[in-house]
């Protein structure tokens, strides 16, 4: 009996908890804007299952029989292209880091410009399925195709892990789950829609989503200068530092951030007088805000004045004794004041990035903070109105060339050119547009629809920067969470809630559209990287070196199992990169695609003397370069590998080249082919003159004759 009332008590405390619970998480859901997600979802499942119907043929699943008119696929093409990068992503990392992140929408719109000049015509008169299906019929080897199908996965692999961030960020502000859920959510319904209609099936899914996107990313920018001004209205927000004269945000209001126990979310860097609280007992590893000389003086970073005294206790961190401090719930903090670096006591120089002057090196502390409790997911810090952001960067070096974001590492230009240069011919790279290309009836409409594109976007690319412009000035609390789902990615949902204020439900309104919007671009995208790879899977593994004779039914069956097992392995990658930004990843998927797939295709489409040895030498080792320098420093920078991001602190010079790969990894590739393929002249496709004359012939003398030939296709249809 005595037990019985026991287990009694505790059930009922239980389902008390429980439902307390429940109700927390029922009112912190956004419902209006996941009521327009939900609306956006269903439209996406809904014109998928539509177009579904009129999926005959291979030729409709593969390229959707290169029978897409120009204004269809350019709006398709910028659907596919505005990703959670252009959508979320810029604004977050413009709100960020400032000026320098502009190169993103410029190099993601001029990147395009390549493709006009030099590719989008001769790659849709040669006429494919795929990438892979060029590389092979251009140069006759069957083993180039298995090469260029391992890139097609590799691009299209690191290109979903954004498009899983922005799908995860977004579930957690509408819905305050975990992040996987929206990973995982979002997977499941493109790769649903994806094995049904293929590619005829998404080009108008991805029209759709273009004409949404732009709705969603102009209207309430619009709406949010008529009720608050633009940035110089709001710069009165700001506090001026003291000691620096530099302005800075502050909290507008009474605030409390819960930071996560694993890195580098929770590695806070706290400028001078700044107070908090902390909600529960925290672990506090105090650190340095700047790696300082090894032969300097010896700094002290315990630059806290606390309200309660802490323990501390001597443990092991990444190889190195680190000294762990706890303080009880309630304990309130405020940094000191920065500390001069110096050696044999004179101060230590650096070089400013901004202005290229000495100056004196400068630190302040940097809290690394842990749960005590391992039940406890974060720690919880509570912040006062008025008081200065962490991890906020001020004015000066927000607003000018060389700031936080390239300078981060100490070679500002450096940095800025490679980036520069991977977004432009990364774009003419990336599998999962070029493909779209062999939609178009013939090379002159893909012409046409390259400069179509090129409008469409660089319209929709003028609003991303506004949000994150705003954002500094009217949302800072987002500074202080530095990565994950709650931090400046976010911006584009949480900045239109604060509309909330002029008219009920105004904000809420925004917001959802906003959040459709976000919808919207990340299933746009994973949509076409989902066909990408699916068509290598299925068409280039499946039906060119698995079953070449496999019929039309089992060409069509593999393809939605290819999609599935794509789409699995997509969702299970995005889960495990929710600290690092979106920008930062479609970056690096550009830098491969830029050092492998645009070397390739530009030189073999305009070069008659390359050959597949010098072709697949350049692809291969360029962009295997690229890959194996951002995983490395990926790893690093997750602690994986800690003796790997010591070395890289140590050399900064090779963190930059390998942060930022293809300013060597683009050269590297293209020399290859050049000179590989000039020391194997003799191997040079004997029917090069004919294939260099489908490339390059004007359309009148109506010379394509596709590479692909497709059996299933209805009679008169183009081969």
């Amino acid at each position: 009996l005595y037990h019985n009332r026991i287990v009694r008590a505790l059930s009922l405390n239980f389902c008390a908890l429980s439902t307390a619970k429940g109700m927390e998480l029922f009112m912190e859901i956004q419902w209006i804007p996941l009521i327009f997600s939900i609306i956006i979802v269903i439209v996406t499942i809904g014109l998928g299952i539509y177009v579904q119907s009129s999926v005959k043929s291979a030729a409709d699943m593969y390229v959707a029989s290169r029978n897409v008119s120009v204004g269809m696929n350019a709006a398709a093409i910028s659907g596919e292209y505005l990703s959670a990068a252009s959508f979320m992503g810029i604004a977050g990392m413009i709100m960020k880091s400032g000026y320098d992140v502009l190169w993103y929408p410029v190099g993601y719109a001029t990147g395009y410009l390549f493709l006009l000049l030099f590719i989008a015509s001769p790659l849709r008169r040669f006429g494919a399925y795929t990438i892979p299906d060029f590389a092979e019929g251009r140069f006759d080897s069957p083993l180039f195709r298995k090469v260029a199908v391992v890139f097609v996965l590799c691009i299209g692999f690191f290109y979903t892990m954004p498009q899983m961030k922005g799908a995860g960020t977004t579930l957690v502000n509408l819905l305050g789950t975990p992040y996987w859920v929206g990973v995982a959510l979002v997977g499941l319904v493109i790769t649903f829609n994806v094995s049904l209609g293929g590619m005829k099936g998404i080009t108008f899914v991805q029209a759709f989503q273009y004409w949404a996107k732009m709705f969603a990313i102009s209207v309430p920018m619009i709406i949010m200068f008529i009720f608050v001004g633009g940035y110089g209205a709001n710069m009165d927000n700001f506090s001026v530092d003291p000691e620096t004269g530099k302005q800075l945000p502050v909290f507008k209001e009474n605030t409390v951030i819960g930071y996560k126990p694993s890195t580098p979310i929770n590695d806070i860097a706290f400028p001078a007088a700044i107070s908090g609280t902390f909600k529960g007992d925290t672990n506090v590893i105090i650190t340095t805000s700047k790696k300082t000389p090894a032969d300097a003086d010896k700094i002290s970073t315990e630059q806290l004045v606390t309200s309660t005294l802490p323990t501390f206790k001597e443990e092991e961190k990444d190889g190195k004794a680190v000294k762990t401090y706890t303080f009880p719930a309630g304990s309130t903090f405020t940094t000191g004041k920065a500390i001069a670096v110096t050696k044999n006591g004179q101060p230590v120089k650096e070089i400013d990035p901004v202005t290229g002057k000495e100056k004196d090196m400068k630190v302040v502390a940097k809290f690394t903070v842990t749960p005590v409790d391992a039940n406890d997911p974060s720690v919880q810090i509570a912040y006062q109105e008025g008081q200065v952001v962490p991890n906020a960067p001020n004015d000066r070096s927000w607003l000018m060339p060389y700031g936080p974001f390239t300078a981060k590492l100490g070679h500002p230009v450096l940095y800025t050119y490679s980036l520069i240069l991977a977004i432009l011919c990364g774009t003419a790279g990336l599998p999962h547009i070029l493909v779209r290309f062999y939609t178009n009836p013939d090379g002159r409409s893909a012409k046409r629809t390259t400069f179509w594109v090129m409008i469409l976007i660089g319209s929709f690319y003028l609003f991303p920067p506004m949000f994150g412009v705003l954002g500094r000035a009217l949302s800072p609390e987002l500074y202080a969470v530095a990565g994950g789902a709650k931090g400046t990615d976010s911006v584009v949902i949480l900045l239109p809630l604060i509309l909330n204020k002029f008219l009920p439900y105004l904000g809420d309104i925004m917001s959802g559209i906003t959040a459709a919007g976000a919808f919207a671009a990340f299933m746009s995208t994973f949509s076409g990287l989902l066909v990408s790879m699916t068509g290598a899977l299925a068409h280039d593994v499946y039906g060119n070196m698995i079953n070449p004779k496999a019929s039309a039914d089992k060409k069509i069956k593999a393809f939605r199992i290819s999609a599935v097992i794509a789409g699995t392995g997509a969702v299970i990658l995005g889960i495990f990169v929710e600290t690092f930004d979106i920008n930062m990843m479609v970056g690096w998927a550009f830098a491969i695609a830029a050092a492998s797939y645009f070397p390739m295709l530009l030189v073999s489409a305009w070069w008659r003397k390359t050959t597949a040895i010098g072709a697949g030498s350049g692809m291969l080792i360029g962009g295997t370069a690229a890959l194996g320098a951002i995983v490395s420093t990926m790893l690093a920078e997750k602690k994986v590998l800690p003796g790997l991001l010591v070395w890289y602190q140590d050399n900064p010079v090779f963190y930059t080249l390998a942060l930022q790969p293809a300013i060597w990894a683009v050269p590297l590739a293209i020399g290859l082919i050049f000179i590989v393929s000039t020391l194997t002249g003799d191997r040079v496709p004997k029917d090069v003159r004919h294939k260099m004359l489908i490339l390059h012939a004007p359309e009148e003398l109506d010379l394509k004759g596709d590479y692909i030939k497709d059996e299933d296709a209805p009679p008169g249809m183009a081969h």
